[in-house]
């Protein structure tokens, strides 16, 4: 009987397997569950990997104003999108969607909270690193005015962006640049902003990446400097076959406007991946 039964499922297997082939039902596991963990945190400190990605990231800063008594919290909405345009190169999306709850009594009434201006940034990248693993990208970046409180600049905006890094034996390094003009909407002052993120991490064999990078800002305008400095620790998961990042950090301002934030803040991200 055990001999019949054996016999019987070594036929049944293969049939099963032609039955899924020809309705279209892939017996393959999904791409990212053939991707390890210390792929996948490699390629999420990657500004232009071909990974789709979906970070949430929860800002807190606090010490706003000349009085130093306002506080703010930001949600950064920031998928991130490849697409192929041919064998040999890649268009990269990236779009940060602000969303404020801030409390600045030298705003207005003080309180503000709704959708900032959108920053969209495309990236054209090769699709293969460079002889020297040298991973680059060149593009536009827009500011869209989308802002529902008077929270953000209210201007359109559009400029160059670009970025150029390296991953070697665990350690990405590199630098993402832009600078944005504002070409019109509102009577708020004009905008001429350079924006410089240089950034080190390190991805360890289970996964864990730890970053060090600073989101410089330079206003040609009231020519002021915003230099946020950024420690994050962060590690790759899977929850069922979801592949998916946690993180959590602090900045601390080396330098921004008297009415800006000062001291220390705090920074957690959650990111879904989807590698392609």
């Amino acid at each position: 009987m055990n001999a019949s039964l054996h016999a019987a499922s070594r036929r049944l297997v293969p049939t099963l397997c032609l039955l899924a082939a020809a309705s279209g039902v892939s017996t393959a596991p999904p791409l990212w569950a053939q991707v390890s963990s210390e792929e996948l945190a490699k390629k999420l400190s990657n500004p232009v990997a071909a990974l789709i990605s979906v970070p949430f990231q929860f800002n807190w800063d606090d010490d706003f104003g000349p009085q130093r008594n306002g506080r703010r919290f930001q949600l950064n909405f920031q998928p991130v999108v490849p697409m192929s345009l041919n064998p040999d190169w890649t268009v990269i999306s990236r779009t940060i969607v602000p969303i404020v709850d801030q409390n600045i009594p030298l705003l207005g009434d003080g309180s503000q909270s709704g959708i900032g201006d959108i920053t969209q940034s495309f990236f054209f990248s090769p699709a293969k690193p460079g002889p020297d693993g040298l991973i680059w990208g060149v593009g536009p970046v827009a500011l869209i005015p989308t802002d529902t409180d008077h929270i953000s600049a209210e201007r359109w905006g559009l400029g160059p962006t670009a970025v150029v890094l390296k991953q070697d034996h665990g350690w990405t390094y590199g630098m993402l640049a832009n600078h944005i003009w504002s070409v019109g909407g509102s009577s708020k002052p004009d905008i001429s902003s350079t924006f410089l993120q240089p950034f080190v991490a390190h991805t360890t064999s289970d996964a864990w990446t730890f970053t060090l990078n600073t989101e410089t800002t330079y206003d040609w305008e009231s020519e002021q400097w915003t230099v946020p400095i950024n420690f994050m620790v962060s590690k790759v998961f899977t929850v069922g076959s979801q592949p998916m990042s946690l993180g959590a950090g602090v900045r601390y301002w080396a330098d921004s406007a008297s009415g800006g934030p000062h001291g220390w803040g705090a920074r957690i991200v959650f990111t879904l991946m989807f590698p392609r």
